[in-house]
């Protein structure tokens, strides 16, 4: 299932990965998707402030970190794949011990490997449309629409 949606601001953006992260439990992986500067990193800070994650600490791109772990109503784990050169490279890093855990993940450029992630993964593509206005794209996996309000 799939759901659509347009944000017509930064704010927009932010504010609709809160609701999401809201709702996430342990476990829980999401996948983003979308070219750079299409708002990976704005929707992880909403998801962080909806899994309350401290704002002291600021939730920034794991880019050249690969992963960056913060501490909310569940451990997160916040992964960039985007300097990932190959899957067998994910599986030397160890990363996807963070998906056995009871954390939530969040993995930006997550489409680079998607056979690296588990079949239950909610798959959020972010589609520049211009330089406010973004489509957010919710794909959920088996009955995880159920769980979700928007």
């Amino acid at each position: 299932m799939r759901n659509e949606y347009i944000s017509h601001s930064h704010r927009q953006t932010v504010q609709m990965g809160k609701r999401i992260g809201a709702q996430l439990k342990g476990g829980d992986v999401v996948a983003l998707c979308g070219t750079l500067g299409a708002g990976k990193t704005a929707f992880s800070r909403g998801l962080a402030d909806g899994l309350a994650v401290n704002r002291s600490l600021p939730v920034t791109s794991p880019t050249y970190t690969i992963v960056n772990q913060y501490e909310g109503r569940f451990p997160v784990h916040h992964i960039d794949y985007y300097r990932l050169r190959s899957e067998d490279e994910f599986y030397l890093s160890g990363l996807e011990e963070c998906f056995a855990s009871d954390a939530v993940t969040i993995i930006e450029w997550a489409d680079r490997f998607p056979n690296t992630l588990p079949p239950d993964a909610l798959w959020i593509h972010i589609d520049l449309l211009d330089l406010k206005k973004r489509c957010i794209k919710i794909l959920y996996a088996g009955n995880n629409h159920e769980r979700f309000n928007l």
